[in-house]
């Protein structure tokens, strides 16, 4: 039983760690040889999620410097398990001790009582987002991966809270010069300001990441359990705030008629197949379609919030508590990084399992002489 710690079937991970134990870790399995990988190559994606880079994300001092161990010689993967390891160096697991008798609402300590009949209580363990450090390090290495084919993948926060980015101010380097990762210079201005708000009466906020992955080529996916959609679906819900989930025009398509949500087809000037609109956001009958993929993610308000909540004890007292520590006011801008993770490491296993959908290619590749050569 792998207790979901594992996700992927050829392009494969497994995350380890605590969130206060000794290091958070991650083992890719099933990555060609040959991709060149360095520890900068993944240092670069960690240190888009490190924690104190701004006043709207926890204070906690860690470098989350990755260590290489293992899968890589001579700069190249060489197609074994690649292991990576990030130590822990700044915990303050004292912050935690007034809950370890009680259950934090928002947080999962009750739910992980009731399955496991104990749980790590320093700083929520392996349901803390700390734990997203090993998904960000394999998704560097899908990220690498998808760029040696082409395809790209890129998301952003396109709300925070009722403040959202404008289209016509759209600039994607916009999103790498704000702390918030939007890309909208003055939708971040009065992002901030009403985070602002929120920390002055000690409250915290949720948002919205947008991400796109362009250039995937059409037919990648599997029909009826194993969508390209649904399966990003899973991948993205399985990030711990995550609460929502919508592909294309999501959930507007309910409220539009089929004449406005259908995409037509057209020929492009290459003599490819076309939409001229993308309301499917890239993806029909769980198969991309060539299109670029387009999904939204909603984050829920971080629940570590500094002012006194109701709850309850293990024995069964109702108490109100006060929860100690250092926490993000707004987990979307640190989320950005991790979304995008998800999503490359979904896409690059389908591409992998997508290589054994047709005959023609698997003779192509293995070169196999046609029956007639034979004879």
């Amino acid at each position: 039983m792998a207790a979901g710690s594992v996700t992927g079937t050829i392009f494969k991970v497994t995350t380890w760690g605590e969130s206060h134990g000794k290091a958070i870790g991650v083992v890719v399995d099933g990555c060609p040889a040959g991709l060149p990988l360095c520890e900068e190559d993944i240092q670069v994606f960690l240190d888009r999620r490190k924690p104190g880079k701004s006043r709207f994300a926890t204070q906690r001092k860690e470098a989350d410097c990755v260590e290489l161990l293992s899968g890589i010689f001579e700069g190249r993967t060489t197609g074994t398990p690649i292991s990576m390891m990030v130590r822990n160096e700044d915990p303050r697991s004292r912050d935690y001790s007034n809950i370890a008798s009680c259950y934090r609402p928002g947080h999962a300590d009750y739910t992980f009582d009731a399955k496991y009949g104990f749980r790590d209580y320093r700083g929520g363990g392996r349901s803390s987002a700390r734990e997203t450090l090993g998904r960000v390090a394999a998704g560097a290495v899908a990220i690498k991966f998808l760029e040696s084919l082409g395809v790209s993948v890129h998301a952003y926060t396109s709300s925070i809270g009722p403040v959202g980015i404008c289209r016509e101010r759209f600039s994607l380097s916009e999103a790498s010069n704000n702390s918030l990762c939007m890309p909208d210079a003055v939708a971040a201005e009065e992002a901030a300001a009403w985070l602002e708000k929120k920390m002055a009466e000690c409250d915290s906020a949720g948002g919205v990441v947008e991400c796109v992955i362009s250039n995937l080529p059409a037919g990648v996916g599997e029909p009826v359990f194993d969508k390209l959609d649904a399966s990003l679906a899973r991948a993205v819900m399985s990030i711990g705030a995550v609460k929502g989930f919508e592909i294309g025009d999501g959930f507007m398509a309910a409220g539009a008629s089929g004449s406005e949500n259908n995409d037509v087809f057209r020929i492009g000037p290459d003599g490819s197949v076309r939409k001229q609109t993308n309301h499917a956001g890239g993806i029909l009958g769980g198969i991309s379609d060539g299109s670029d993929i387009v999904f939204r993610a909603a984050f829920k308000p971080t629940p570590s919030i500094a002012r006194p909540q109701e709850t309850v004890t293990k024995d069964g007292q109702e108490i109100e508590l006060f929860i100690r520590g250092r926490h993000d006011p707004v987990v979307v801008p640190r989320a950005v990084v991790v979304t995008e993770a998800m999503a490359a490491l979904t896409v690059a296993d389908f591409l992998l399992v997508s290589m054994t959908a047709r005959l023609d290619r698997i003779q192509n590749f293995f070169a196999v002489p046609a029956a007639d050569d034979r004879e």
